[in-house]
């Protein structure tokens, strides 16, 4: 985790796996069932489509100091293929900034997946409370897709 000015921080993490980047593309695309794997995701919504652009209505839920947090954002996604990346940024929502990077890049035994997000609170969300669940988050919904993948994979041999 990288601590920026006014309240930014920008993560990664990396995996190393030996299923195939196709099988994580798919994966990470199926807008509409992102939910069904994905921790604290709430509800993921495709809103439209045109070409390699897609929108999403997202609805992330979580508890943070024995409370109830809800967070909702309009994400713009824009998948390169040949790159194997899936850019998205915030339209709107409870943050002031929100956008990252699924980048997979085939190896020899699978495929490297980075995971980056970088993310600035709305204010008055006190950034350094939710820090850690921040890279535990991000840690928590990488180990989610790969585990999809790994699903996926065995149901298709």
């Amino acid at each position: 985790m990288e601590r920026m000015p006014m309240g930014v921080r920008r993560l990664a993490v990396q995996l190393r796996s030996s299923i195939p980047d196709q099988v994580f593309w798919d994966v990470l695309t199926d807008y509409e069932n992102l939910s069904s794997f994905i921790p604290n995701l709430s509800s993921s919504e495709l809103v439209k489509r045109f070409e390699n652009t897609v929108q999403l209505r997202q609805v992330g839920c979580q508890q943070l100091l024995g409370l109830r947090f809800s967070a909702q954002v309009l994400l713009e996604l824009t998948e390169f293929r040949q790159e194997g990346q899936l850019r998205f940024h915030m339209l709107k929502g409870d943050f002031r900034r929100f956008e990252g990077t699924w980048t997979m890049t085939p190896r020899s035994n699978g495929c490297s997946l980075v995971y980056e997000l970088t993310v600035q609170g709305c204010i008055g969300m006190p950034i350094a409370l939710i820090e850690e669940r921040l890279r535990d988050d991000l840690t928590s919904n990488l180990r989610s897709v790969e585990q999809e993948a790994i699903r996926r994979s065995k149901l298709a041999n």
